[in-house]
């Protein structure tokens, strides 16, 4: 089943159990891939795309969940958290720290990286394999780590 197809169901489901929230989080998801697929000029997504997009979105509610906690509004951080477990619903299975771990510690040694210059390069490898299944500033903490 497509990502589209169970936004679809789910949002079916929403309406039906009178889930506001749930329906209009679903509604912003499948709005930003509509926008995407216009932008692109396609009628689909491909699933790469679709994960882009689902990762733009957690990082956007992240982002405002960070400043909202920092703000002191704890009513907007009980909002902003319960969208964000609906939007990780969407996103593919994260990887767990020793996974990641173990990816950092390959592609350093692939690239023969040593010290904390080699840090964009390694960064620029291990991206693509990680995308939508662990968060950047993770990846970045881990990779220091490997390199200091």
């Amino acid at each position: 089943m497509s990502l589209l197809e169970r936004l679809n169901n789910d949002m079916k489901q929403a309406m039906r159990n009178k889930e506001k929230d749930k329906l209009s989080v679903i509604r912003m998801i499948k709005a930003s891939l509509q926008n995407e697929a216009i932008k692109l000029g396609n009628n689909e997504l491909s699933e790469e795309e679709e994960v882009t997009i689902l990762s733009r979105e957690s990082k956007q509610r992240k982002d405002s969940l960070h400043e909202f906690d920092k703000a002191g509004r704890q009513d907007l951080v009980e909002k902003v958290r319960a969208e964000l477990a609906i939007v990780e619903l969407y996103m593919p299975e994260q990887l767990s720290d020793d996974e990641l771990s173990e990816i950092v510690k390959e592609t350093i040694s692939e690239i023969g990286a040593n010290s904390k210059a080699d840090m964009g390069k390694v960064m620029a490898a291990i991206m693509p394999k990680v995308k939508g299944k662990a968060d950047g500033s993770l990846v970045n903490k881990l990779v220091q780590q490997h390199l200091s």
